[in-house]
């Protein structure tokens, strides 16, 4: 079980490492973008983070197995990818990276869900498992630099690739069903409700 996780983790932060760190690269060469254009473009994975939790706290676990909607998220994500790579202007650029990064950030939680609700000790067993994340990003980043991809558009191929499969292997994962339901806010499930501990 602990093989299948860390595999899962693994393919999850190599997929991000394949496009995020050249993506400026990549607009520089093939849209012309400015810095502002770049950096608006990095931004909208930030916006898809703080949109997120919604999601995931509000209906994810409340109403899907997590595996299977990692699965669905994933596939939609690799035919994001692959969208990205030939679009040529840079405004539906930074349009195909806001709708890719709102499918790709719940993926996150959603692995850490699987992997936390399938191990029997969680404080031990975790830290092994999500190591093996930080080493997709690094053979990423490697396979780019040995392939010279990193001005290309094959770097979005690579993690559309990688990102179908992942999406077909999630539904093979063990299953995580939702959670029992229950109330949940939008202050709850930000940790504002948290705050009151700082009385103490």
């Amino acid at each position: 079980m602990i093989i299948v996780l860390s595999f899962m983790m693994f393919l999850q932060y190599f997929i991000w490492g394949s496009w995020y760190v050249t993506m400026g690269t990549f607009m520089t060469e093939f849209l012309g973008s400015t810095g502002i254009q770049i950096g608006a473009v990095y931004s909208a994975l930030a916006i898809a983070t703080m949109i997120s939790p919604f999601f995931i706290g509000m209906i994810a676990d409340r109403f899907f197995a997590a595996q299977r909607l990692m699965g669905v998220l994933h596939i939609i994500g690799g035919i994001l990818l692959f969208l990205a790579s030939k679009v040529e202007h840079n405004g539906p650029f930074y349009w195909v990276i806001l709708l890719y990064s709102l499918a790709y950030m719940p993926t996150i939680a959603l692995s850490n869900s699987v992997a936390f609700r399938q191990m029997s000790d969680p404080g031990k067993q975790f830290p092994l498992v999500r190591v093996f994340g930080t080493v997709g990003w690094v053979i990423a980043g490697f396979m780019i630099a040995i392939l010279g991809i990193e001005k290309t558009p094959s770097t979005f191929y690579m993690a559309a690739i990688v990102s179908l499969a992942l999406g077909v292997i999630s539904f093979m994962l063990p299953d995580t069903p939702p959670q029992a339901k229950t109330q949940s806010s939008a202050k709850a499930i930000l940790g504002i409700d948290a705050l009151v501990l700082f009385k103490e």
